[in-house]
């Protein structure tokens, strides 16, 4: 797991030449604007209800003793609640809405890599690569949610909130990096094997992930790069997993 999270990682480093030397910044405009629109309206509605939460799970300590420090506390753990949720939904929507336009990145990296599409291969539209990619994160957002929940809820625990902190990140990481992956998988795969694919290899989700939350924490910049480099990394590392297996079948 530890080996296939830091190989996802190292795919990342010659990103930027490649994009650069297979022309593909063009690609990248449209998911940039969507990136951009869509974390505009996230983060203005999340700073409006913050405070909203906050004072909602104020509501859960009854007694008058230590009331202000348990709402101070209770705004603090908000407004993480709502910046985790919009978070989750950022992410989903931009990777929804830019699969017509990632996945013939995808394609054209891999044949840079193999000099064509060698492997049998699915030819899709544009609206099907869409809705794919919508039914794709409605899925993997449905079930985040319900793993992100309770871990939120243990953050009202000492100690035990400093794990949770590194969990949300591992879960936020995974759902990235699968959303990356399957931009790569729709050719090769349908819908039920993607998702066994990717739980077959979910270091390198992870891996792939952890760069694209940790590149979100960069004010502005973060959300312009973070798709092209990626989605650029996860396709690398995803189609020499795919030539590996095409290998062992062969033999």
């Amino acid at each position: 797991m530890i080996k296939n999270i830091l190989s996802a990682i190292k795919a990342y480093l010659g990103a930027v030449n490649l994009i650069s030397k297979l022309k593909l910044w063009k690609y990248f405009i449209i998911p940039i604007i969507i990136s951009i629109v869509t974390a505009t309206i996230i983060g203005f509605t999340a700073y409006g209800l913050s405070d909203n939460v906050g004072q909602f799970l104020s509501k859960i300590w009854i007694w008058d003793w230590g009331k202000q420090a348990f709402t101070s506390f209770a705004s603090f753990v908000g407004g993480i609640f709502v910046l985790v949720i919009g978070l989750i939904l950022y992410k989903h929507i931009v990777l929804a809405f830019s699969a017509p336009f990632m996945s013939p990145v995808s394609e054209k990296i891999e044949i840079h890599i193999n000099g064509s599409l060698k492997h049998q291969h699915r030819k899709t539209s544009f609206n099907e690569q869409l809705i794919r990619g919508i039914r794709i994160n409605i899925r993997n957002l449905s079930k985040e949610l319900l793993i992100t929940i309770p871990i939120l809820l243990l953050k009202f625990i000492p100690v035990v909130n400093i794990f949770s902190t590194i969990l949300l990140f591992l879960v936020q990481s995974y759902y990235a990096g699968f959303g990356n992956i399957d931009y790569t998988l729709e050719r090769h795969f349908n819908y039920k094997e993607s998702i066994y694919f990717v739980r077959k290899n979910k270091g390198i989700a992870i891996g792939n992930g952890i760069v694209f939350m940790l590149c979100l924490l960069v004010p502005v910049i973060g959300i312009i790069i973070v798709l092209p480099l990626s989605v650029t990394a996860a396709t690398t590392k995803t189609i020499t997993i795919l030539n590996k297996t095409h290998e062992r079948s062969v033999l």
